[in-house]
């Protein structure tokens, strides 16, 4: 295609014409084949054409496509909202259901302010998220977000959000620090910046429990949001958890917050909710949050136009009834363990991979320039952008970035692969990307 009317991500390349996807692979006009490592953005959850998702989809279609929630409610959309309140932390009472996780943001930090007013506390209008983070892309998530890259731009139209710093082990764990002592270290940062806010005038504190595509799969240490969840408590204030990338399975267990122990005031999902067959994003919540506002106002004043779509629901509904009937977690703690165990015999002594990490089928691989020093590749050779380009040449796709550890040094991977990823799969991915990241660097002048 020489010649394109549409606005893409890059205006100086137009990327291939996807015609038809299957289980893990995409295909292009040309007549290629991608394995999809990545689930696109860690969306693809049960990969391309599920037959079970298309058939819930014609059906709904065929019966009601959509319906303005002003007016009307749906079955299916009741349904669903059922399914995630049934397997959701415990406490969780409702599902808003917005288009994609960037909505489901801007819901949440909407409903944590509507929150603070209906049970009379106004004041409280700081929000606290941590640097190295994403949590969207419109401009509420945006100045949540620690994605300095993705804010330099538009910083001038940004709210002013308090930032503390990421739980980022093998970068800032101290030598001879405890996972314990780390963990406190970072909770007394929060503790001093609410200090700092006033504690009475903080609203929500955001994390990712799995950092998705800013730092590349980082976990948090044993304990870490335990404690950031004592901070909040202590102090009144909410804790939003952003699963739109870790979560609905991707890290082995439906909700990846279930791994640290805590329960959430909101959690916020998407990506893998539908796995890409419709999009959609929800907002779970607590319910003293929406009793507040039900004995309050009596509403949330909020509301887009395809809050709740009958057909987006029905596709999502199929996607978590799938997971749950064909032990997909169970399968995605199985094949997470396969994929750790092939980027370690494939990567793990390489001179320019620093750390593989992540939980499930959430990896992250993380590049050096060299490994004792963890020093990193100089940013104007865009390592990362050149991985993603020999990856694609081998028929894979995968998620680089840049900007890993402050939003310009460093480089990342990001595996998320569907579900139903097979073992020979693994191999191919596996093998691939080992080829991606020697040329990549070959072709970088190491």
């Amino acid at each position: 295609m020489t010649h394109t009317r549409v606005l893409h991500r890059s205006l100086r390349s137009t990327p291939p014409v996807a015609v038809r996807g299957q289980g893990a692979w995409l295909y292009d006009q040309e007549g290629r084949a991608y394995l999809d490592g990545s689930g696109g953005a860690a969306v693809s959850c049960l990969g391309h054409n599920h037959p079970d998702v298309q058939a819930a989809m014609h059906a709904q279609i065929d019966a009601l496509a959509y319906a303005h929630t002003s007016f009307f409610t749906t079955e299916v959309a009741e349904q669903l909202a059922a399914t995630l309140v049934a397997d959701a932390p415990a406490g969780t009472s409702h599902a808003y259901f917005v288009s994609g996780g960037s909505e489901a943001i801007e819901a949440a930090l909407k409903m944590a302010r509507q929150y603070y007013v209906e049970i009379g506390q106004p004041q409280r209008r700081h929000i606290v998220a941590r640097r190295q983070s994403y949590h969207g892309n419109t401009l509420g998530a945006l100045a949540v977000g620690g994605n300095a890259w993705r804010r330099a731009q538009f910083a001038p139209l940004l709210i002013d959000v308090a930032h503390v710093s990421p739980c980022y082990a093998y970068r800032d764990q101290a030598a001879g620090e405890t996972d314990d002592q780390y963990a406190e270290r970072l909770a007394q940062e929060l503790e001093q910046t609410f200090q700092r806010l006033g504690p009475d005038s903080v609203m929500a504190f955001v994390a990712e429990p799995v950092v998705g595509a800013t730092s590349g799969a980082v976990t948090a240490v044993p304990g870490y949001f335990r404690r950031m969840r004592e901070v909040c408590d202590r102090h009144g204030v909410l804790l939003i958890a952003d699963e739109v990338m870790c979560g609905m399975g991707r890290t082995g267990t439906l909700y990846a917050v279930e791994q640290e122990g805590i329960t959430p005031d909101l959690i916020t999902i998407a990506k893998g909710l539908g796995g890409g067959y419709q999009p959609i994003g929800a907002v779970m919540a607590q319910e003293r949050i929406v009793q507040a506002m039900q004995q309050g106002s009596g509403f949330f004043q909020h509301g887009h136009t395809y809050l709740g779509h009958a057909t987006a629901c029905a596709a999502s509904l199929a996607v978590q009834q799938v997971i749950k009937r064909d032990n997909l977690l169970a399968r995605v703690r199985a094949q997470g363990e396969g994929l750790r165990q092939r980027l370690r015999q494939a990567l793990g002594d390489h001179p320019h991979v620093g750390d593989i990490r992540g939980r499930g089928l959430f990896m992250g691989v993380e590049l050096v320039r060299d490994r004792t020093s963890k020093a990193t590749f100089d940013p104007a050779l865009s390592l990362h952008a050149r991985i993603k380009r020999e990856a694609m040449a081998r028929g894979l796709m995968v998620y680089p970035m840049g900007g890993t550890i402050d939003g310009r040094q460093g480089d990342h991977v990001l595996l998320a692969p569907p579900f139903i990823i097979t073992d020979d799969e693994l191999d191919q991915l596996t093998e691939r990307l080992a080829g991606a990241i020697d040329a990549a660097i070959a072709d970088s002048g190491r």
